[in-house]
C-alpha cells in the first residue's frame, strides 16, 4: 500500500531563497536515483516563504530511501535551524480517486 504525505511550513523571508536551494539538492538527487516508486514534489505559496511538499510512495522502502538521502538530512536540519515561522506540520493522506495512475508499472 502507497503513503501520501503533506507537510506546510512557513519560513522567515530572509531564509526562503536558501531553503529552495535545499529542496533543489534534495530533487537533483532524488532525480539521480530514478526510483519510480517516489513521487515528491514542492510548491511555494503566493506569499513567496509558505512552503507546502506533496510526497507519494509507493512502499516503505521508497519512503526510507528518501529519509535516508543525505540532502534530506540536511534539507530537515537547515530548515529547523532556522526557526521557521510556522513550523512543518506533517498530514498522511488517503487517495479518494485520481484521473492517471499515480505508479503505472513500467
Amino acid at each position: 500500500m502507497f503513503r501520501i504525505v503533506r507537510v506546510q511550513y512557513t519560513t522567515k523571508q530572509e531564509y526562503a531563497a536558501k531553503n529552495k536551494e535545499n529542496i533543489t539538492k534534495v530533487m537533483n538527487d532524488l532525480r539521480a536515483i530514478n526510483n519510480p516508486g517516489i513521487r515528491y514534489s514542492t510548491y511555494l505559496l503566493e506569499d513567496g516563504k509558505t512552503f507546502m511538499h506533496f510526497a507519494l510512495f509507493e512502499n516503505e522502502a521508497a519512503n526510507k530511501i528518501l529519509m535516508e538521502l543525505e540532502s534530506f538530512k540536511q534539507f530537515q536540519a537547515a530548515l529547523k535551524e532556522s526557526v521557521p515561522e510556522v513550523p512543518p506540520k506533517t498530514e498522511n493522506l488517503s487517495l479518494v480517486a485520481s484521473s492517471f495512475d499515480i505508479f503505472a508499472a513500467t
